[in-house]
């Protein structure tokens, strides 16, 4: 996903290795991996996120996966 953020490249690159490893470490195929990716994406917005930004925030994440991935 394109990188606008206040986060250094490092950091970044840190936790996607983290998330990879844990992936890795449970076998986890494809199916598992987005549908525990998709819970924390959900726990991230019910967590984090103010209700009234929810549907906003949630439709440009989803632009910004589809543009990504149609990018390749």
């Amino acid at each position: 996903m394109p990188q606008n953020s206040k986060y250094s490249d490092t950091q970044f690159e840190n936790l996607m290795h983290d998330i990879i490893i844990a992936l890795e470490k449970h076998q986890a195929g494809r199916d598992l991996s987005l549908m525990a990716l998709g819970n924390v994406i959900t726990n991230i917005f019910m967590q984090q996120v103010n209700e009234s930004q929810r549907s906003e925030m949630a439709d440009k994440f989803t632009q910004v996966l589809l543009k990504s991935i149609n990018a390749k």
